[in-house]
């Protein structure tokens, strides 16, 4: 990124645009490009709205006259003679303002032929349409392995603590990525107060701290489940088909051959597994589960804002892959984007362009999970091939998979489960779901605790027939759910799949 941007200033491009929120990282970047320009040197001066324009370098109280608002300062930028790069932090209050934009504009012009550009740093993206012919937009990335090693070398000198093995410096740095400079510094100062030094078992320290982090913004979420595909019943094609890109991000696949996973649809009734099926999968395959939760990305408050949301939320996500980012209810979530334009001025429609952008796009390992409950909701772009890898369709389960759902809810309640009769329960909850079935069951254990008495069999029969399942409540819905899966969806269940691949 050094060098793309000391190429854009060598070229004499007036107006680039730098959205980070790393300030001071940024700011040593352009210093050394300045530095280590061969003809002519350039002085680098930085505005903020507090200080005016400032010297790189010099303190704060040593400013120019006269230059705290927007307008000013460009106009000194306009009247200096020699080569400079002029900073403006957080300029993208004022940038809609006609005077700014108009002097911005003005500074272009006058620029051209000499050795002077403006710099625009900020953590979020706002341009406004006058200015989006001339200006360049970076998005600069979170530092990588090299750079987090400079900070964990800075760590261990200061400390004085022992070296840790190459193993151990790995784990550490790769436990670390997907934080800012600063917040890697905070990590690994964190990690050496709590114990004294910086080994393998500092990792968790990293990593819980850096969980804290990513959750701070609310739009995504670490998610730990310690639950693994056992505890889902039946789905038998789905886990085979997870379970053979366990290692599907490894170096030994790359060379093999193989591409990246790309990710997956789950569509179903709901109640069925879809969301553990997705939570589960983080464990199975290792990689950290990141849920991208699509309401909070919204953000009417600013105009942009809420792009800005899903663009560090998808940046996040790529600094720490390989990762799985997870979307449930994705039929909730983009379920509006076709007609937003009178509704939300056209939010919703640039959200759910700038994901199918990302999606086709990225070359981070980044699995999408999502799930989703009416297909009819979804947009057409969606469900194309090649978005996802596979769309699996999850049914109601069959007897046997409610035979094991029954054995794994009441495994989990009580240790004996001989004296139930798990295919008597399996044929009076036809029609039912995996989590009905489990409010069946916790329904029968509520009646038995109030009456002081062990819950049996037929106190868990009695709260299925006090029950009425979803798939009759709303039979339209799963029947036609059903019959769009049957010609364009991968079945989830191996008997359904296996009786499909017979009939073709």
């Amino acid at each position: 990124m050094q060098e793309e941007i000391s190429i854009l200033i060598q070229a004499q491009y007036p107006l680039i645009y730098l959205v980070t929120s790393e300030e001071e990282r940024t700011e040593r970047v352009i210093a050394k490009i300045a530095q280590e320009a061969k003809s002519p040197q350039r002085r680098v001066f930085i505005w903020t709205v507090t200080h005016g324009i400032v010297e790189y370098g010099q303190a704060r109280h040593i400013t120019q006259h006269n230059t705290v608002s927007p307008e000013a300062a460009i106009q000194w930028t306009i009247q200096q003679k020699e080569a400079g790069i002029y900073i403006f932090k957080d300029l993208h209050p004022f940038i809609d303002s006609p005077a700014t934009t108009r002097w911005l504009r003005d500074a272009i012009a006058s620029f051209k032929g000499t050795q002077k550009a403006i710099i625009l740093m900020s953590p979020m993206q706002q341009v406004p349409i006058e200015l989006e012919k001339e200006v360049v937009v970076i998005d600069y990335p979170l530092p990588e392995l090299s750079e987090l090693n400079q900070v964990l070398s800075h760590q261990l000198e200061q400390s004085r603590t022992r070296r840790p093995t190459t193993e151990t410096r790995e784990k550490l740095l790769r436990a670390a990525l997907g934080l800012t400079h600063d917040e890697a510094e905070k990590v690994y100062r964190k990690a050496y107060v709590k114990s004294g030094r910086l080994t393998e078992g500092e990792v968790d320290i990293v990593l819980s701290e850096k969980k804290q982090l990513i959750r701070r913004n609310g739009i995504l979420e670490y998610i730990e489940e310690d639950e693994t595909l056992d505890a889902i019943g039946g789905l038998e094609e789905l886990k085979r088909w997870l379970q053979q890109r366990s290692n599907a991000f490894t170096e030994r696949a790359r060379e093999y051959g193989l591409p990246q996973p790309k990710g997956m649809l789950i569509l179903g009734v709901p109640g069925c597994g879809k969301s553990l099926i997705a939570k589960t999968t983080s464990r199975l395959w290792g990689l950290p589960l990141l849920r991208l939760d699509m309401g909070r990305v919204y953000d009417g408050s600013m105009v942009g804002r809420s792009e800005a949301n899903l663009r560090n939320a998808l940046k996040t996500a790529e600094s720490i892959s390989p990762a799985i980012l997870f979307i449930d209810e994705l039929d909730k979530s983009f379920a509006g984007s076709s007609g937003s334009s009178d509704s939300d001025g056209g939010t919703s429609s640039r959200i759910f362009g700038s994901f199918l952008t990302w999606m086709q796009e990225k070359t981070s390992p980044v699995f999408v999970m999502a799930t989703a409950n009416r297909v009819e909701r979804l947009p057409g772009e969606f469900l194309r091939k090649g978005r996802f890898d596979e769309i699996f369709f999850v049914d109601l389960p069959t007897a046997e998979e409610r035979q094991q759902i029954f054995s794994i809810h009441l495994s989990k309640r009580r240790r004996e489960i001989t004296r139930f009769d798990l295919d008597q329960l399996a044929k009076v909850s036809e029609g039912f779901s995996g989590a009905e079935i489990e409010q069946a069951i916790i329904a029968a254990m509520y009646e038995a605790f109030a009456q002081d008495r062990e819950f049996t069999q037929l106190d868990i029969i009695a709260a299925i027939k006090a029950t009425l399942p979803l798939s009759k409540t709303m039979t339209e819905q799963v029947t036609a759910l059903r019959d769009w899966a049957r010609q364009r969806a991968r079945p989830a269940a191996s008997s359904v799949a296996e009786y499909q691949r017979m009939e073709f």
